[in-house]
């Protein structure tokens, strides 16, 4: 690994796993998202990650729009309580259209506490 550039991000810190290393090594409790499938249409693929800590700072992406936001608020519960949870976000529930996902896609994203 180089050197990073003043000025440059460096890989690591686009890395949301990298990250969420980074925030455990600093005292952070900390959740990560990960999409396990989709159907359909989907804006990021399976595996893709989004870390969230407890003040809900968060890094990476699942999704985009409100279904990150949703993701983010589902963290808080998880670090709380240090239950996984399974998330589905698609057009066949009531809230799709509050979540973004009116494309007929769909997203099943695993929820876990980090730690």
């Amino acid at each position: 690994m180089t050197a990073p550039v003043p000025g440059q991000i460096s890989e690591d810190q686009l890395d949301p796993l990298m990250v969420a290393e980074r925030w455990m090594l600093d005292g952070r409790e900390v959740a990560v998202a990960t999409v396990i499938e989709t159907w359909g249409s989907a804006p990021r693929p399976a595996g893709s990650h989004l870390v969230i800590d407890a003040n809900g700072n968060f890094s990476g992406s699942v999704s985009g729009g409100c279904v990150e936001g949703a993701v983010i608020a589902e963290a808080a519960d998880v670090i709380a309580s240090g239950e996984a949870k399974m998330l589905d976000f698609g057009v066949a529930d009531e809230t799709a259209w509050q979540v973004g996902l009116s494309c007929g896609g769909r997203i099943q994203v695993y929820l876990e506490r980090l730690g």
